[in-house]
């Protein structure tokens, strides 16, 4: 099936639905455990009908979802096709009912509330170190470049953030953390960042994409898909 472009998925106006990184992502509010396993239990019941269900993590009053295929056919420029995991149509049709199973609850969405943590590690050689860190992180090999045309490292179970390649940084940073938010809470997020002694070193791509640096020079990226934000 084949995976959908950020506009594609804007245009399906997914309301309690964020993309976040590879994965499409929404927050559910409940009152106790019980309301949510009863919720689990039926988007369950969703997925087995379509044979494709969510990721779920239940926190305290709320649950997590993340829908994504695992086998979506991304297609170069050249026609060259690849695996990779990214949504599809499927995730949009799951995503849906999932929406309408939410409202059957009188469950509240939190779409600001959803976010995702990834991992850069800047190199010249990424086919060369990637299986090290696929070892490490997940312990086995079959982590790199699953999922991804790329040498990325990601966890099948989910254990750990993903990990991608970039090039080398001039300043000797090698490693810094990506932040996926929804894209109505940047601005916010940006600003606590700076009241908290943060500052803002390239904002050149923002809101999409913007650089963060601590006092002591450290960086990190704030990342938010922008596709169906109107610009101005």
């Amino acid at each position: 099936m084949d995976m959908l472009r950020g506009a594609q998925i804007a245009e399906a106006d997914l309301t309690d639905w964020r993309k976040l990184a590879q994965g499409l992502h929404a927050r559910y509010l409940v009152d106790d455990f019980g309301a949510a396993a009863r919720f689990v239990t039926a988007v369950g019941e969703a997925g087995d009908e379509v044979n494709h269900h969510p990721r779920v993590a239940i926190g305290r009053g709320h649950v997590d979802l993340e829908l994504v295929t695992a086998d979506a056919i991304y297609r170069d420029d050249d026609g060259t096709e690849y695996v990779v995991e990214w949504p599809t149509q499927q995730d949009v049709d799951l995503a849906r009912r999932i929406t309408e199973i939410a409202a059957e609850h009188r469950l509240t969405a939190d779409p600001a509330a959803v976010s995702e943590l990834e991992l850069g590690l800047d190199t010249t050689d990424s086919a060369t170190i990637a299986p090290v860190w696929a070892a490490l992180l997940t312990g086995s090999a079959d982590s790199q470049g699953r999922g991804s045309p790329s040498d990325e490292v990601r966890d099948a179970t989910v254990r750990v953030p993903n990990l991608w390649f970039g090039e080398d940084e001039p300043d000797g940073q090698r490693f810094h953390v990506e932040v996926y938010v929804a894209a109505e809470v940047v601005e916010q997020r940006i600003a606590a960042a700076v009241a908290a002694g943060g500052t803002v070193v390239d904002d050149t791509q923002s809101p999409g994409l913007t650089v963060i640096a601590d006092q002591d020079g450290n960086k990190g990226v704030l990342c938010a898909d922008m596709s169906g934000v109107e610009q101005d």
